[in-house]
């Protein structure tokens, strides 16, 4: 194209001038329609192979879609590891929390209990090897048995022998009743 041109100012400046205006409008005639023709060669192959075109790409996009949802799903399962040993972690801390909560709570219940007289398990347990030592003591000795075996139990201790402090304040009221008894005696004298 370019070396039509060059002919073509060859030939203007050999040529007359509208001699010359024919022949460039012309070269240029020829020329846009050399690209126009070539556009639509373009076309027609893109057209043509087109589809294969558009299905290699598919094709290419399927391949790289499954790719990524292989790379997502590895990074979900991490995060979803670490995430369970996080809440691993937090669970056993709170557990641990709650034991010894558990263990204040239960501390200070019995310390409650022993300041309002209540016998601890221990002391029971205490008071069940002593009797049983008793029993054994006695009929060693050659002493009466017991007619019927009782269940010796905490349960049934704590529901036979009334709570300590109990006792010390119905001695006091029958003193107190004893008093008002002699003192009215003792007026009338």
């Amino acid at each position: 194209m370019v070396k039509k041109l060059q002919k073509m100012a060859e030939k203007k400046a050999a040529a007359p001038a509208g001699l010359l205006d024919s022949q460039l409008a012309q070269t240029v005639k020829d020329s846009a329609q050399q690209i126009w023709l070539a556009g639509l060669g373009a076309f027609a192959k893109a057209q043509g192979e087109g589809g294969k075109v558009f299905d290699t790409l598919i094709k290419e996009g399927v391949s790289l879609q499954r790719k990524t949802q292989a790379a997502a799903e590895e990074k979900l399962g991490d995060v979803a590891g670490r995430m369970s040993a996080m809440a691993g972690e937090v669970g056993s801390k709170a557990n641990a929390q709650w034991d010894k909560l558990e263990s204040i709570f239960e501390e200070r219940t019995a310390r409650a209990l022993g300041r309002l007289g209540v016998p601890s398990a221990k002391d029971l347990a205490a008071l069940v090897e002593r009797v049983a030592a008793l029993e054994a003591a006695l009929a060693a000795q050659g002493g009466k048995p017991v007619a019927a075996k009782r269940n010796i139990s905490k349960a049934n201790l704590l529901k036979a022998a009334p709570p300590p402090a109990a006792e010390p304040a119905r001695k006091t009221a029958a003193r107190k009743a004893s008093r008002k008894k002699a003192a009215p005696a003792a007026d009338a004298a």
